[in-house]
């Protein structure tokens, strides 16, 4: 507990007002909060859209290959979408 506690006091100077805009974001959701990412992002983003969803936020990965062929389809008004990547960019 104590190397997770260090490891949260750490974070604390990169936490700035985009992380809390986001988190603003995912809180007033009225829709999906629909998570992408291709590659080891899309294998990270697939496990937070199942957290997500089993804490009781609505949510669904929508890989973005699939989403240039149909899928974009799935997202509508109201959703929110956290687009993760290997750079961060």
């Amino acid at each position: 507990l104590e190397a997770e506690a260090d490891a949260i006091r750490r974070l604390v100077p990169r936490v700035g007002p985009s992380f809390t805009s986001a988190l603003d974001l995912v809180l007033g959701c009225t829709g999906r909060v629909v998570v992408m990412g291709i590659g080891k992002a899309g294998i990270v983003g697939q496990k937070l859209s199942a957290t997500f969803a089993s804490t009781g936020t609505p949510s669904h990965f929508v890989h973005p290959a699939e989403a240039l062929h149909g899928d974009l389809g799935r997202i509508v008004t109201g959703d929110v979408v956290i687009v993760l990547s290997n750079s961060g960019e």
